[in-house]
């Protein structure tokens, strides 16, 4: 057996129909390669390995866990990477699928490291606490709409897909969780400079309830800070406003 590690923040899911919906919400490929992120005890896993003529990885921090899941699942043996997702290198060359019941304390992190790996990351379905989902998910006009939503909407189209309620795990979490999925877009949107755009969001959101031309005054010339757009706040703005905006920054 194992034990739950709640400083992993391990809550481990027990309903099958649940664990079949999530694998089923992962476009499949023939010869396609998919890592899941803290497997855990296998609940997803199992599915997974279900399934016909792809490449699959696990990647799993908890050594007890990885021990576990070679006893009970025989099929998986020289696919689990003992590692954090969050340091180990890419797992494979050209492009991989992503999925997993991700761990809430690091769920945001997770996300991060998607992002630098997004040249060759083209789906992505997660499970989160479900005020990450929706807050990753949220379009502008919604106070959920933040920092997350921008940075990730610029590569990847996101659909919130349906609600876990607690007593779907062991042990219950607090929260209620939600999964979404992640599709790259075909053109994501470039920017000039990196650092910009990102100074630019964190530092509109950062007050989000002003007008933006309070926060942001210092990156732009007065002349242009007269632009109708400064009147509105952070969340009023498209991730494409955001982008054209920063092409104009000092």
């Amino acid at each position: 057996m194992y034990t739950l590690k709640k400083s992993l923040g391990q809550h481990f899911l027990k309903d099958e129909n649940i664990c079949k919906q999530i694998v089923g919400s992962l476009p499949v490929e023939k010869g396609m390669q998919v890592l899941e992120v803290g497997p855990g005890a296998g609940a997803i896993t199992k599915y997974l390995l279900e399934i016909p003529d792809i490449h699959f990885k696990a990647v799993e921090l908890d050594a007890e866990k990885v021990q576990y899941l070679e006893k009970t699942f025989p099929a998986i043996q020289g696919k689990l990477i003992l590692d954090s997702f969050l340091e180990t290198p890419v797992p494979y060359e050209g492009q991989f699928s992503v999925i997993g019941n991700f761990p809430y304390n690091i769920s945001t992190q997770i996300m991060f490291r998607i992002l630098d790996w997004r040249e060759q990351v083209p789906v992505v379905v997660g499970m989160f606490q479900k005020e990450v989902a929706v807050r990753i998910a949220a379009k502008e006009g919604n106070k959920d709409y933040g920092i997350l939503s921008v940075f990730l909407q610029r590569f990847y189209d996101i659909e919130f897909l349906f609600e876990v309620q607690e007593d779907a795990f062991n042990p219950p979490p607090k929260v209620k969780s939600g999964v979404i999925r992640l599709t790259r877009l075909d053109a994501p949107l470039a920017v000039k400079s990196e650092k910009k755009f990102t100074l630019l969001v964190k530092t509109a959101f950062g007050q989000r309830r002003k007008q933006l031309r309070n926060p942001l005054k210092g990156f732009f010339d007065k002349e242009y800070l007269q632009q109708p757009i400064f009147t509105k706040r952070a969340e009023e703005l498209t991730v494409a406003d955001f982008v054209a905006l920063s092409e104009h920054m000092l």
